[in-house]
This record gives C-alpha cells, structure tokens and sequence, in this order.
C-alpha cells in the first residue's frame, strides 16, 4: 500500500498531540538558542566597527561578560530543548510500537499464515526503531535550525537587502537536486527496510529451528543464506548513504556562488564607502551562519526521507485489517453450557477447500473423537470452533448462538485448547500454569498440576514452582511440557475443551501418564478430540470418521468396527501387527 507523505504527516501527528506542552517548551528553548545565534551575528558589527576600530576600552572589558552571558543562555536552552524534544519524540515512538504490538495481536491467524513471523518482528523492531532513531535528529535539528534559520534571514536582510537579494537567489536552485535526493532516499530505505524483514525472518527461522540445522549439519548453508540476505540489505543502504552524503557538497558548492557574489559585491560596497567594514562583517557573519542551518535542514530532510520509508511499512501492517472482528452488537455470552452444532459448514484455505458441508452436533458433556487420514480436515474444525477463521458457509452454534455473533472474549472464555505443538512460555512454572487465570492463587495452580501428574516433576526440580523453564521448556520433556499444558487447561476450567493430537508426539510411557491427566481433564466438559491414535479414542460418546473435509461415519468405537467402512479399515492398520 502507498501512501504519500501528507498521510504519513497527519497520522505522526495524531501521535504528537498527548506531547504537545513538551513540544511547546522545546520550540521556547529553540527560540532562546536561535535567539543567541541571532544576537551573535548582529553583535558582529559593534565588534568591528567600535571595539576593534574606535579602540573603545569601556566596550572591550563588557565582550568577555557577553560571550560568557550567550554561552550560558544558549547552553541552557539547548539542554531544554533537546531534552523535553527528545523525550517527546520517544513516547510517540513508543506510542506507536504499542498499538503496532497490540494490532498484530488482534490480527486473524489468516493472516499470520500467509506473513512470516520474522517480517513482522522486523516492522514492529526494526521499522519502529528506525522512526525513533529519525524522531530525535528531525525534532531537535529540525525545530532548531528551523528558528536559527529564520533568525538570520531577519538579520542579513536588516543588514543589507541587496546582498541578502544575491545571497538568497541560489535558495530555489537548490531545491532541485535536494528533492531528488529526498525521494531516492525514500525509496531505498523503504527497500531496505523490506529486504530487513526477511534478515529478521532468516534470523527467527535458523534460532527457532537449531536443532534441526545442527541434525543436518547445515550450519554453513544457513551463514550463506544470511549472508546473502546481509548483502541485499547493504545493497539498499549503500545507496542511502551515497544519496545522504552527496546532499551536502551539492548545497556547499551551490551556496559558494552566493557568498562569491556576496563578496565581490560587499567589498565594492566599502570601497565605494556605501557601507562599513562592521556593516559587511556583520552580513558575512549572518550568510556563513545561516548556511550552516541550511545544511543541517538538508540532512534533516533526508532524515524525514527514511522515517517516512520506515512509517509506511509500520502503517502498513497496522491498516491490516482483521478478518475475524467482534460484530457492532456482538452479545457478551454467559458461560456455556457445551452444545455444539455445525451447520452445512464449508472453509477453504484460498482455492484449496478442506471442508464441505460439515453438519455435526456434539450435546454437553460429550466427548466427541475426530479421526481419519490426514488432510481430511480435523484440525480445521477445531480453528474453525475457536474462531481463528471463520467459515465461507453455513454456521457454527454454541448453546443456540453462532458464534460470529459473540464477542471473542466470550467465545474464548468457554474455551481451553491443548495442542500438539505445546508451547511454554520463558518463565516459571507457576505463570506457565496460570496463563489462562492470571488471577488464580498458588493453591489453585498446585491442585491443577496434581491433576495433570505434573506436581511431582515439578517440586523435583531446583526451584520447584518458581523454575524458569526457557524457550518452548525447552529444559523440560516431552511428556512435562504437555502435562504443564494440561494443567494449563484444568486451572482455565473452560466447559468446553478442544484437544488437537495431544498425545501424538509422545512415547508409549509418556502417553499413558499424559492419558490419565487428560481423563482428569475431560471430566465433566464438553471435548472434542483430535487423534490418529485410534487407541486413545475407543470411549469417545461419537466419533466422527473425516475423510477429504467430508463426514464418512459416526458412531462408537464397537459400531463403526462392526461395519465394513473406513474407520475400520484404519483400525486394522493401526493394530495389524498384535493381531
């Protein structure tokens, strides 16, 4: 998505308003600052024409008082200035990276499916970092410079129209080449910024998967790829920093003909007695100072460049719009009861369609098991009930409500999954548990790792409870990891539990201790179980046989193996070997 640079202005804007008292005592100190600036060049003429050429000594015993008095006056107002500037630049930047972090929370798991995580890791760290690198140089070079600027045009054209005329006419020229700079800049940074992305995801990618990378001892191929992307990265900035770099020799060489002209005609002025030595002193002093601000606007302005390529990738993704949305008058639920109802339900993934014409009903309490080949569309069904997507047809009903008519607040509340990607968080033990109920008490947490086989192995360990247990758990089994997940679930007490292949990655062992804590877990609720393992769903009230998103049987266990269908069939495979 484009956007062009007066959007960008006004959402920046939006953002500034809360700050604007800081903003405002900043602009006061620039003023003071400028203010001295402005004093220095018009003290330039009393300087030369009564201390140094009248040899007036009263005057000459004052200048180290005023140099003294301006140092203090413009020290003081630059330190306000970049303070309260600076740190009114931060909470914008901050502000921002707030919503960006939240909105991407908020964003549909369509879209987290189709976007790397690593591309929007880089928008929200490395977009935002750099609008805040930029914020503090464009606040406080900018408002700065802006009034010093300002200043001195005042005093060159005070001074001598004339000579102001012929200082100020290579201004428009040199408009020209650094609008072109602006826009190159713009635009590779913007193209740096999107090929960082991808080093972020190379990044994200080779951490999250070192085992694997070390089991094939890929680890050169993988420095290759990062290289590669490194490269492309420098490819982009390179051309950045030539556009930056040339931004000031172009403004130097064109404002040499000024202050030539300036010259030439300045001195045939004083010789010619139409003005004094301190008169053209002064003036020169005016045009050198006020050239120095309009090399710094430059740079500022190529600084504004690459914020605005960075603010449209942080825009972009936080105009992503969320494809599952609490409806205008979405109803608060109460807590559910537990009866399920699909209705004609078909989903697909783009052009790829997974169900079709789902009709199943699941009363509370029941515990309804989701077999058959893989791809038939099982784990759909459980995205589908905790709304990560919403179907293309037909309806999904909790106790009489569709659920797109519920908040998701609602819906997630009657709600407890346990996936078979368990995933912990680095921290103890005790938040682990507790994630779903941050409110409930140690004894709450205690009882649910009991019930879960998980209490034991956890006042093993060296901290017990208050063990950080690292990325994923990555310092506890299998078996521990889904346990403590499980106990995740008992303490959320949700009536309604969605199990997706919990077991599928665990030995024999580990599967029957986890098995005795998921009967702990289903009791009393309404579950539905996702699972290749026919063996852990033969007590299920109704299992349900998927095969290419259609529903081929439903029954129990004995009924469906007494038929000559395709439950039977994978049973005979599963268990062929003790037969």
């Amino acid at each position: 998505m484009k956007y062009n640079p007066k959007q960008l202005y006004q959402r920046l804007w939006r953002y500034s308003k809360p700050y604007l008292p800081r903003v405002f005592l900043a602009m006061f100190a620039s003023i003071v600052v400028s203010g001295v600036d402005v004093a220095t060049a018009k003290l330039v003429k009393p300087f030369v024409d009564d201390v140094l050429m009248a040899a007036d000594r009263g005057l000459a015993n004052l200048v180290p008082i005023i140099v003294i008095g301006l140092a203090v006056c413009k020290g003081g107002g630059r330190y306000i200035q970049e303070y309260f500037i600076k740190t009114a630049g931060q909470m914008v930047v901050q502000d921002i990276r707030n919503d960006l972090y939240r909105h991407s929370m908020n964003l549909s798991m369509g879209y987290f499916s189709r976007s790397s995580t690593g591309n929007v890791m880089s928008r929200i760290l490395n977009d935002v970092g750099a609008l805040q690198r930029s914020a503090a140089d464009v606040m406080v070079d900018g408002l700065r410079e802006s009034f010093t600027l300002m200043g001195l045009t005042f005093v060159a054209f005070q001074s001598d129209w004339r000579l102001a005329t012929i200082a100020f006419l290579v201004m428009p020229v040199s408009i020209v080449p650094a609008s072109v700079i602006g826009r190159r800049i713009k635009e590779n940074t913007r193209r740096g910024q999107r090929t960082m992305g991808t080093l972020t995801r190379v990044l994200q990618e080779s951490l999250a998967g070192i085992k694997v990378i070390k089991a094939f001892g890929s680890e050169d191929r993988e420095c290759q790829r990062f290289r590669t992307e490194n490269k492309r990265f420098y490819h982009f900035i390179r051309k950045v920093l030539k556009y930056d770099s040339a931004a000031t020799p172009v403004i130097e060489i064109l404002s040499s003909f000024g202050i030539g002209a300036v010259l030439w005609y300045g001195i045939r002025r004083v010789s010619d007695g139409a003005m004094t030595q301190g008169d053209l002193s002064a003036f020169i002093a005016a045009l050198f100072m006020m050239y120095a601000p309009m090399k710094r606007l430059t740079k500022v302005s190529n600084t504004i460049q690459r914020s605005l390529g960075a603010a449209e990738r942080v825009f972009e993704l936080m105009d992503e719009v969320p494809e599952i949305a609490d409806q205008p008058d979405a109803i608060q639920a109460p807590r559910a009861v537990g009866n399920i109802v699909f209705e004609h339900v078909g989903f697909s993934y783009g052009d790829e369609p997974v169900l079709h014409d789902l009709n199943l009903s699941i009363r509370a309490g029941e515990i309804a098991a989701l077999v058959g080949p893989s791809g038939g569309g099982k784990s759909t069904v459980i995205g589908l009930l905790n709304r990560f997507y919403d179907p293309q047809q037909g309806a999904i009903h909790i106790d009489g409500y569709d659920i797109r008519q519920l908040t998701q607040d609602s819906l997630k509340q009657s709600m407890a999954l346990v996936d078979q990607e368990t995933f912990l968080f680095n921290d103890t033990v005790w938040n682990n548990i507790r994630y779903g109920r941050p409110e409930a008490s140690d004894s709450e947490v205690e009882e649910a790792a009991r019930q879960a086989y998980a209490d034991e192995f956890v006042r093993a360990m060296p901290d017990g409870y208050e063990t950080v247990i690292g990325d994923r758990g990555v310092r506890l089994s299998g078996g521990q990891r889904q346990r403590i997940c499980i106990a995740r679930a008992i303490l959320r007490d949700a009536p309604i539990l969605l199990l997706d292949e919990a077991t599928s990655a665990l030995d024999t062992e580990s599967e029957a201790t986890v098995q005795k804590a998921l009967v702990n877990l289903m009791n009393n609720r309404t579950t539905i179980v996702v699972a290749h393992r026919l063996s852990t769903v033969m007590h299920a009230d109704k299992i349900v046989v998927l095969e290419g998103g259609r529903i081929r049987e439903i029954g129990r266990h004995q009924d469906l193996l007494s038929g000559d269908g395709l439950y039977r069939r994978l049973y005979e495979m599963q268990f062929a070997d003790r037969d």
